[in-house]
């Protein structure tokens, strides 16, 4: 499960703090995931009512990096224009799309989705609205937000949950 380089970045890159959390909190996450057997990354639990499953998850967070990598790009091209998200519509949507495919593909999808998302990222030199708001959609403050019950589920399912 190869995981994207983490760029080198000048230390007065405006995202630099972020980036630097999103490449820690991404490291937690690859090393969660690794510690879990196959069987374990699709048993269902990590949430209920829709029931997810650890590839789940892992699918959601790699389809929220590929859309902001679009996002980003527009933003860098000046071309970003706002519009309303439905945040549980999208979720929904990314999930139905991604539940049939196996664990190496989510994995590779978010991987590449990350690296991606990471290369037009590094390449804004100013700090945006827009670009403040995907960031944090889809980077540190999103695993962040994931962090907690995966850790939980991962110490459930070693425990024999």
């Amino acid at each position: 499960m190869a995981d994207a380089p983490s760029p080198t970045l000048p230390i007065d890159h405006p995202y630099r703090a972020e980036l630097d959390l999103e490449r820690e909190r991404w490291t937690a996450i690859a090393t969660l995931c690794r510690s879990l057997s196959a069987e374990d990354r699709v048993r269902p639990g990590y949430f209920r009512d829709p029931d997810w499953t650890v590839k789940d998850l892992v699918a959601h967070l790699g389809t929220w990096m590929a859309l902001a990598e679009v996002q980003l790009l527009q933003i860098e091209a000046g071309t970003y224009v706002e519009e309303p998200l439905d945040i549980d519509g999208l979720n929904a949507r990314f999930l139905e799309a991604m539940r049939d495919q196996d664990w190496s593909t989510v994995w590779v999808q978010a991987v590449s989705g990350r690296t991606q998302m990471l290369t037009v990222w590094v390449r804004l030199h100013e700090r945006t609205e827009a670009a403040d708001r995907w960031v944090r959609k889809s980077g540190a403050e999103h695993h962040g937000q994931h962090l907690p019950r995966l850790r939980d589920w991962v110490a459930e399912l070693q425990a024999g949950a």
